[in-house]
């Protein structure tokens, strides 16, 4: 049971952990090395029921909802979401897998999740030793490709990062509409998301989690865009093995992220999933088999492509 009531995902354990000024709510099941699945907008880590407990027999899985999401309660961000950028909040994942034992681990992220995930690899390039992004591509490349139809795809970018309070009060007043709204149009099939899920999402989406995720597109305009371009500025790399995956059916993903995130880490591998946006919930089964070879210990893996490698042009 998380400390909002909700049950969670069904055979995990969880435990209260703070860290900095956030209170976090993990669950923990399985067994192996440490794999932590990181969720997007406007979700919690239950997006993850339908892949978590396939990975468990070969990792120790950890789930956890971002800070301001869910469970994870914490102090308001500043002006420009200070407190909620995706530096701030790796580092307390970071401290948050500490206290729970585990000092290495890979990382598997979803939409703003997998912002958060490809931080935390460069800026604690010691602790992750695997990570998976899911349906993005990094935070200043996205601004960049936001023109012609692509742009009204992407209108939470814009809404939610307005200076406080407009956007509390606006997608407040009309928030359980917000949720079903966009849980029903990204995916690739109306409907996609069960009910029970859906309703979870709603219930989770209150005026603090709201608060929360505003801060969080605040920080991604003002301080997680600048940070990222100071970084591929000086051609900062992910140091680990890179597994990237999209949404065959997500129109502002149409063009595949491969060739990008090839610009930001070496060792890059991916494609398309016949999804829409929520991979997790659109196409579990094949989300899980790619992650369970991804994430097998001592396993090759799917084959490795870098640019200008054979086969590097295919979905990039």
């Amino acid at each position: 049971m998380t400390a909002s009531g909700d049950p969670g995902i069904a055979g995990f354990r969880y435990a209260t952990v703070t860290a900095g000024p956030t209170t976090y709510r993990p669950g923990v099941a399985g067994a192996g090395p440490p794999v932590l699945l990181l969720h997007g907008f406007p979700q919690t880590h239950y997006c993850w029921h339908r892949v978590a407990p396939g990975l468990t027999a070969q990792r120790t899985v950890v789930v956890c909802d971002l800070k301001g999401y869910g469970a994870s309660r914490s102090a308001p961000g500043g002006e420009s979401g200070e407190g909620y950028s995706n530096r701030d909040r790796a580092a307390e994942l970071v401290d948050v897998m500490a206290a729970l034992g585990f000092e290495r681990f890979a990382v598997v992220g979803h939409d703003r999740g997998a912002r958060v995930a490809y931080r935390m690899a460069l800026d604690h390039p010691g602790v992750v030793e695997r990570l998976a992004v899911l349906n993005i591509v990094p935070t200043v490349d996205q601004f960049e490709r936001m023109a012609a139809e692509a742009a009204l795809d992407y209108w939470p970018w814009f809404l939610m990062s307005q200076p406080p309070p407009f956007a509390e009060r606006l997608v407040g007043a009309s928030a359980e509409y917000v949720v079903r709204h966009i849980l029903d149009s990204w995916t690739a099939a109306p409907g996609a998301i069960s009910a029970e899920a859906t309703d979870r999402y709603v219930r989770a989406f209150s005026a603090d989690a709201i608060a929360g995720i505003a801060a969080d597109f605040r920080a991604a305009f003002h301080i997680d865009r600048v940070m990222d371009a100071e970084d591929r500025a000086r051609s900062a790399r992910i140091g680990c093995p890179v597994l990237v995956h999209w949404g065959a059916e997500e129109g502002s993903m149409s063009d595949g992220p491969l060739r990008v995130w090839r610009a930001w880490a070496e060792d890059v591998r991916g494609g398309p999933l016949p999804s829409g946006h929520f991979i997790p919930e659109e196409a579990p089964e094949r989300l899980t088999e790619s992650l369970r070879g991804f994430l097998a210990p001592a396993a090759p893996g799917p084959p490795t492509y870098r640019s200008g490698a054979p086969g590097s042009s295919s979905s990039a």
